[in-house]
């Protein structure tokens, strides 16, 4: 065997053993993606009245800057119905295009498509929302289905396709201003209990209380996603 050959065979048995020989020697890790998604350590403590879109808002952008991560525009993935002269609001247009990162640096879903499985390869492939990918802004695991107590509901008021509903029905607790009448929609990030396992629209709640969410399995908790 010539040395020509003996070298191509020796590199075809490394790489074969051990793919990592292949790779380039000495260069530089890429940094982890900074965090663009979390849920919130805590609700607001007034049920679902949380000011509306903008009280929302403002919890998850001060969640964030305890976090660290003041230097991103956050919003809450919340949809309002249409009320008087006030039209409806969908969860899906408010939270940026993409992609979103969890505390860790691992992807949850890289655009408002694949978050929403649009399409059919979406569909069929999913986001990566679950309960080994979601964690709040402190990079703490949140209670789940089987945990106590369990937490695992969070409010959205939105459809799967995170759109607002427009059946004249209250899905949003007052566009998020009720902490007693009306009820929420809610989504489960563990993706388990209920009647599916959506992550943005698994169930009403039984109230818009403090207790009543509590009562169902949540907290009052809220996704945020950076806008920008």
């Amino acid at each position: 065997m010539s040395e020509k050959h003996r070298g191509a065979a020796v590199a075809a048995f490394l790489l074969a053993v051990c793919p990592l020989a292949a790779q380039p020697q000495g260069q530089p890790k890429q940094p982890p993606q900074p965090m663009s998604f979390f849920v919130t350590s805590t609700g607001v403590g007034n049920g679902a009245n949380l000011g509306g879109l903008a009280g929302a808002d403002a919890h998850c952008q001060k969640l964030a800057e305890g976090a660290g991560a003041a230097s991103r525009t956050w919003h809450a993935y919340l949809s309002t119905q249409a009320s008087g002269n006030q039209p409806a609001v969908n969860a899906r247009d408010r939270i940026g295009n993409g992609p979103w990162y969890n505390s860790r640096g691992a992807r949850v879903a890289a655009s408002v498509a694949d978050l929403h499985g649009d399409t059919i390869e979406a569909a069929r492939l999913g986001n990566n929302v679950s309960k080994a990918s979601v964690f709040t802004e402190k990079n703490e695991s949140i209670k789940g289905f089987g945990d106590q107590p369990n937490q695992h509901d969070i409010l959205t008021g939105s459809l799967p396709d995170g759109r607002a509903y427009s059946d004249g029905a209250d899905h949003t607790c007052k566009n998020w201003t009720s902490g007693s009448d009306g009820t929420a929609q809610l989504g489960h990030f563990d993706r388990t209990g209920g009647g599916n396992t959506s992550w943005n629209s698994a169930h009403p709640s039984r109230g818009c209380s403090q207790e009543n969410l509590v009562s169902t399995g949540g907290a009052g908790l809220l996704y945020c996603f950076a806008v920008n």
